[in-house]
């Protein structure tokens, strides 16, 4: 069994509210848009982590995290990448891969809008964690954390956090 936190678009916010969301986690996926190499920094050393650059991510960044990610735990195929779109309005790039990889999980970022969906024409799970961070439109900050054991996505959570400036710099 894997435990699985997954959070995006922090924007260089990492705080303690959403570390103690991800504490049970065994591992972190992040979709993108770190925001600054000191968060990532601390993300890794908070957890193990598996990550994607973001589009306002810098070189460093992108020089430390792959534009997308493809592997499998626990009998599922994960595809993961930044901007990627939700069923019948994917991002072209994302489609591709989509066809070529056949995933079971596709993870994406960038919206800032959490959206857990089943993809029937590709019987595939769409998964966007929405923004963990203050940058951007969203109202509320969230996460979400779930299991995978034995090919089946279960027990997820989601974390939601008021989107506030004297939050983040807890």
């Amino acid at each position: 069994m894997a435990y699985i936190g997954l959070i995006s678009d922090t924007h260089g916010v990492f705080d303690e509210r959403v570390r103690e969301f991800l504490q049970p986690v065994d591992q972190i996926w992040h979709a993108g848009d770190f925001g600054n190499v000191q968060t990532m920094d601390a993300i890794a050393s908070f957890k193990p982590l598996v990550g994607v650059y973001g589009n306002c991510d810098d070189q460093t960044i992108r020089r430390c995290q792959p534009y997308t990610q493809s592997f499998t735990i626990e009998g599922m195929k994960i595809l993961m990448m930044h901007i990627g779109g939700y069923p019948f309005r994917y991002d072209y790039k994302a489609l591709q891969l989509i066809y070529a990889l056949q995933p079971d999980i596709f993870v994406c970022g960038h919206s800032h809008i959490l959206r857990v969906m089943n993809d029937k024409k590709f019987n595939m799970l769409v998964m966007n964690p929405g923004a963990a961070g203050i940058m951007g439109m969203h109202t509320l900050r969230t996460a979400l954390r779930f299991k995978i054991e034995n090919g089946t996505v279960k027990e997820m959570e989601v974390g939601e956090w008021p989107k506030s400036i004297m939050h983040a710099v807890e």
